[in-house]
């Protein structure tokens, strides 16, 4: 991935619509953990916080792990500024190595679609999860408006419930829960939770 744009992106990342868009996944992510209260969370790429630190209420504890240190500075000064104290960063790319980390639960939202590699995060993300743990996924549903070289144009539920499985997760849901207004790349598209249990 390259950083460098997600760096520059930094500091104005947290837009009005990236907030709203937020907000939506938020609601949908909170359905997810209930009983969780004991359980940890990483939130890989979790860019400046806006979804994982509108969970932290939920679980025990919060890891957000991402590529650009430029955003975990933003997510790291809201965590101070808001009195978050079960919440911190770590700077790391899965793809490149993933480090000895454990977690009950990993949130990717709107990131798949920047790995190139998506059975390589995948079995990462497999690995790290303890025993029974759960994968949450939100990302965009495949949509044939998009084109880019860097970005995946969303995903067919088949084809990720068979690269889920081939990591070898087990009982796999998806299900589409919002449809909007020019939120991937300018077109209009709709986004898919995914939940998936080592």
């Amino acid at each position: 991935m390259d950083n460098n744009v997600f760096e520059q992106m930094a500091k104005r990342y947290d837009t009005e619509d990236r907030m709203e868009l937020a907000q939506v996944i938020v609601k949908a992510v909170r359905e997810e953990l209930q009983n969780c209260k004991s359980k940890s969370l990483i939130d890989y790429g979790s860019g400046t916080g806006l979804i994982s630190l509108e969970l932290s209420d939920l679980v025990d504890s919060v890891l957000m792990v991402d590529s650009s240190k430029q955003m975990l500075e933003v997510a790291k000064a809201k965590i101070s500024h808001k009195g978050i104290t079960n919440s911190k960063v770590l700077y790391s790319d899965f793809i490149q190595e993933t480090p000895e980390l454990k977690a009950d639960i990993v949130l990717m939202s709107l990131v798949l679609l920047h790995i190139p590699d998506t059975k390589k995060i995948l079995q990462e993300l497999f690995n790290i999860l303890n025993i029974g743990g759960k994968l949450i996924i939100i990302d965009f549903d495949k949509n044939d408006k998009i084109n880019h070289p860097k970005v995946h144009n969303g995903f067919s539920h088949e084809e990720l419930k068979k690269r889920l499985s081939e990591a070898g997760f087990k009982s796999i849901e998806i299900k589409t829960f919002y449809q909007g207004n020019r939120i991937f790349m300018n077109q209009d598209a709709s986004m898919f939770i995914s939940s998936s249990i080592k």
